[in-house]
């Protein structure tokens, strides 16, 4: 981050810096993180290690975790965790998530 300052510094020294240099850095506490793509389909970062950095009012984030890719589409197995939480049928398990974009609790506080 600093070139030539080695590594070092310490670590309230290195605050003091960021903050002079107008930035900050705040470890979040997530659980998981859900990136929907434009193609409709997903991913999903399960045990997330998410810090969002603000440099002069410009926020990004960094996150590092176990990542899988879910497709576009409804799962068989969103759908059977729709008709088990809510005892409706396949079919309309099926139309409730398309309705919400396969949004698993949105469907099944849609047919409670």
């Amino acid at each position: 981050m600093f070139p030539g300052l080695g590594g070092g510094l310490d670590p309230k020294k290195m605050q003091a810096m960021m903050k002079q240099l107008g930035m900050n850095q705040e470890e979040i506490d997530a659980k998981r993180v859900v990136i929907e793509k434009s193609d409709n389909s997903k991913l999903i970062i399960e045990n997330p290690s998410v810090v969002k950095i603000t440099i002069k009012g410009q926020e990004s984030f960094q996150i590092s975790g176990d990542v899988k890719e879910q497709e576009a589409g409804i799962s068989e197995a969103d759908i059977q965790t729709v008709m088990e939480k809510t005892g409706v049928s396949m079919k309309e398990a099926k139309k409730a998530l398309e309705s919400t974009n396969g949004d698993l609790a949105e469907a099944i506080l849609s047919l409670s």
